[in-house]
């Protein structure tokens, strides 16, 4: 159930952060679709889970804050589960959370200065959402006083991955809500364990909530450059289709901080809410393992998995069948065209295996073999000397750009849906089984005038095959 805003005066604005790349979970998060729009812990995608948190009576509709090369995915994510967002900002590039939640208060502030912002990343796993409503609730009152306020989660194990907050006295009139000592890096085991038998120590979230008036106020006193530059971004920034992309120049003279050095250690304002609601960060396979459901040999199996004396693993397929035999402890996640294999308290050095892919500028490491785009998605299907084959779905009502190619032509054949087909200004519809030529050189547009999804096979042949041999001369994405 969604619990409704204390203060009807305000609205609570929740800021979703969605510019991670999420590389520990190699090879299904890959630079191109991190683990944010992949449905890694429920039927939805995490950063569909997390908007769904914060839609109702007393919230506005969620700002969402990513990069340019995931804008299209995260409209298309969000409108599939009905959420109209109250705006997607394009960050110029990745400068950590406190650039990000300095744009996100500005833009509160244009339209509510003393609205509560609630801001969230996009990759967290909330079990009882009724608990996490029941610490905005408190978060909300404590920010409307002048704090800037974290969430604390009670921690469950001697935890070593995650920052702690050394818990204060009670604030006055503010029920379930304290002062912050003082915040703790990530200790060693030793230490952690301290920490828990100690009963005053919270793992640090992540998540936050202040007035946007208080939290410029702050940052206007620790870091004006920053105010300024971010102010100057969003300013300047330019309307693009549903997205707003903040200008580069000023944004870059942002401090690349996070909101927990730049801010949240340094101000006498800092609250924080201890809360229990069967929170994890996924940070790593292991952690998916730690929340999902468990079989009687305490393995957790998904996809076309099948497993003969194995115990306490973490075995997931997306494609082909994925068989063990004698394992134990052990993660093996595998994609069409990758497979991880690693002991499970070994699981977050797969970041290791990510650097080498990027080092090597191999493709595994940036895409799937499935690339979604804003009209559908393709996937390769076979490449060669001078030639590939992709399979290409286009959503219905969607077209590609009016393009051409200098180094290809193009044969397409319709396996399902009708294909609206535009050659040299002239236009043809094809159905199932039919099929066209594209010759090098020639403006052409592929459509779906159709109510179901179209899937064509395109075979290309030519000298030069990469996909930035494209020249658009008229597109509905603003990608011209």
């Amino acid at each position: 159930m969604i619990a409704a805003a204390p203060d009807p005066s305000h609205l609570i604005h929740p800021v979703i952060l969605s510019g991670g790349s999420g590389s520990r979970l190699w090879p299904m998060s890959r630079a191109l679709y991190p683990k944010q729009f992949l449905p890694l812990a429920g039927a939805d995608t995490m950063v569909q889970a997390t908007a769904r948190r914060v839609v109702g009576p007393g919230f506005a509709p969620p700002l969402a804050i990513c990069n340019e090369e995931h804008r299209f995915l995260l409209a298309e994510q969000l409108r599939a589960v009905g959420i109209a967002p109250g705006g997607i900002l394009l960050e110029p590039e990745g400068r950590n959370t406190a650039p990000a939640a300095t744009v996100a208060a500005l833009a509160v502030a244009e339209r509510d200065p003393d609205g509560v912002v609630l801001l969230m990343p996009s990759d967290h796993v909330i079990a009882d959402v009724d608990a996490f409503h029941a610490a905005i609730t408190a978060a909300a009152a404590a920010a409307r006083h002048g704090h800037l306020v974290t969430f604390g989660i009670t921690p469950e194990r001697p935890e070593t991955g995650y920052g702690y907050i050394r818990v204060g006295a009670p604030l006055d009139g503010l029920v379930g809500t304290r002062r912050v000592d003082r915040f703790v890096e990530k200790p060693d085991r030793a230490t952690a364990e301290t920490y828990l038998a100690d009963g005053g120590y919270l793992w640090n979230g992540g998540l936050f909530a202040f007035t946007a008036r208080a939290f410029l106020g702050e940052m206007e006193r620790l870091h004006p450059e920053t105010v300024d530059g971010a102010r100057a971004a969003l300013s300047e920034a330019r309307e693009d289709l549903d997205f707003r992309r903040l200008n580069a120049e000023p944004f870059a003279r942002t401090l690349a901080q996070s909101i927990d050095v730049a801010v949240m250690e340094r101000t006498d304002l800092a609250a924080v809410v201890p809360v229990s609601m069967g929170w994890n960060d996924v940070g790593a396979w292991n952690a998916l393992w730690d929340i999902a459901e468990h079989d009687e040999a305490g393995n957790v199996l998904q996809g076309d998995v099948l497993v003969s004396e194995t115990r306490d693993c973490y075995v997931r397929s997306e494609g082909p069948l994925v068989a063990t035999v004698g394992l134990t402890d052990a993660v093996v996640v595998a994609t069409d065209d990758a497979v991880l294999v690693a002991p499970r308290e070994r699981a977050e050095a797969v970041r290791d295996i990510v650097s080498r892919l990027k080092a090597e500028q191999r493709p595994e490491g940036h895409l799937h073999t499935t690339v979604y785009r804003p009209w559908g998605s393709f996937r390769g299907i076979d490449r060669g000397e001078r030639f590939q084959v992709k399979q290409i779905m286009v959503r219905p009502g969607a077209r590609l750009s009016l393009q051409m190619h200098h180094h290809r032509a193009e044969h397409w054949v319709v396996v399902e849906g009708t294909a609206r087909v535009t050659r040299d200004g002239e236009s043809v519809l094809l159905h199932e089984n039919e099929s066209t030529y594209i010759p090098l050189g020639v403006t052409h547009r592929l459509e779906n005038p159709g109510k179901l999804p179209l899937r064509i096979i395109e075979v290309q042949s030519g000298p030069y095959l990469g996909e930035d041999d494209i020249v658009r001369f008229e597109d509905t994405y603003g990608r011209t």
